[in-house]
């Protein structure tokens, strides 16, 4: 006797997760937020690009790329503008949740004017020794100013506030490369090589920068490869920061133990935006030297600077002395990164300096025995 065949009852179908978060407020507000960003650049002019006054007969061409002239400043509003639109289109920065940033003081100023711009509120952690002019711009911008006395506490606080307050945590120093555009889009890069066209060496043969989050170098140097320019880029590193060594070592876990004294620039730990790889040559800058050299800018120029100012300035003065040295005709470019008057209880401080412990004399006797005859001494 066969048993009778059955069928097998026909499988059912998994059901299929769906879970929808779709949140028309959130879009329409993040809509509203990504517009008014990009419309703050919309309504900004480029910024200057100054020339140094050098005797036409050495054919070398020194220039600075003026970047106080934005809204919020300095340099690090294009990096503000950038990370703001990095966070919104990530869906990191969210309405009425803080936005909290590390920094030294520039950066926190652009973050709070796009942060006001937006409508969310803005928490800058700093040094406590962070220049009172530059506390005063984040707060007249309606950020708050959260101090911290050793500056290499400022990231997990920044994270822990985060954390805490359900907000944020920008976090410049890993983000600044990944943010920017750098293969157009207007960056500082593609904006130099637009002004130098009509130059006599539009091709600077370097470009001088200084690095903090070490975002701007990033971006300059990965532009000239895209671009195929035979342009070098250099970084000028202060005093206590450690990028210098990092790079010359090929290290990334090198630290030091101080802070800089050169507000914006130098960093006590290998930040993740730095792109040692990327840049051709680094130059230890001593801070009595950037001091001297953004007094000399005024005299020469008519324009106070702040101290990276005079860092990158020092390094690029030393290259045209190079270059003239060797025979070399060209032109260097390098930036002027912030206005002055927020550093008159530092670097245009007689006071301060010697505080310091700074004496800036035997740097500024260099500066002008080169500007004299066009040999770096010594």
């Amino acid at each position: 006797m066969t048993t009778p065949q059955h069928d097998p009852a026909p499988a059912r179908p998994l059901p299929t997760a769906d879970v929808d978060r779709s949140d028309p407020g959130y879009r329409q507000w993040l809509k509203e937020a990504v517009r008014k960003v990009q419309a703050d650049a919309n309504r900004s002019a480029d910024t200057h690009l100054l020339r140094f006054p050098l005797p036409e007969e050495w054919g070398v061409d020194l220039y600075l790329k003026d970047e106080s002239t934005h809204p919020t400043g300095s340099l690090k509003h294009r990096l503000a503008r950038s990370l703001f639109l990095y966070g919104l289109c990530n869906g990191w920065i969210r309405p009425s949740r803080p936005v909290i940033e590390a920094s030294s003081g520039s950066t926190a100023v652009s973050e709070a004017y796009f942060a006001q711009l937006i409508g969310v509120p803005f928490i800058a952690v700093m040094p406590r020794t962070t220049s009172p002019e530059k506390c005063r711009l984040i707060e007249f911008h309606g950020g708050r100013c959260h101090f911290v006395d050793d500056p290499r506490t400022m990231y997990e606080e920044s994270a822990r506030l985060a954390a805490e307050t359900g907000g944020h945590y920008m976090d410049q120093f890993t983000y600044a490369e990944r943010a920017t555009d750098w293969r157009g889009n207007n960056n500082i890069a593609e904006s130099i090589y637009q002004q130098m066209r009509r130059e006599r060496h539009p091709e600077p043969a370097w470009v001088v920068a200084t690095a903090g989050t070490g975002g701007t170098s990033a971006t300059i140097a990965r532009y000239v490869h895209y671009m195929q320019y035979d342009t070098r880029v250099c970084v000028a590193d202060p005093e206590n920061s450690c990028f210098f060594d990092g790079w010359r070592l090929g290290d990334s876990e090198v630290h030091c133990d101080s802070g800089s004294r050169i507000e914006g620039i130098g960093r006590p730990r290998m930040e993740p935006s730095f792109l040692p790889g990327a840049i051709d040559r680094m130059t230890k800058v001593p801070d009595a030297a950037s001091v001297a050299t953004v007094r000399m800018l005024e005299r020469a120029i008519g324009r106070r600077a702040g101290g990276s100012t005079g860092t990158g300035l020092w390094s690029a003065l030393r290259i045209v002395a190079e270059m003239r040295a060797e025979g070399r005709t060209g032109s260097v470019v390098t930036l002027l990164c912030d206005p002055g008057d927020r550093y008159l209880d530092k670097y245009y401080s007689d006071t301060w300096l010697t505080s310091q412990g700074l004496d800036i004399t035997p740097y500024a006797r260099t500066l002008d025995a080169f500007l004299a005859t066009g040999r770096w001494p010594g």
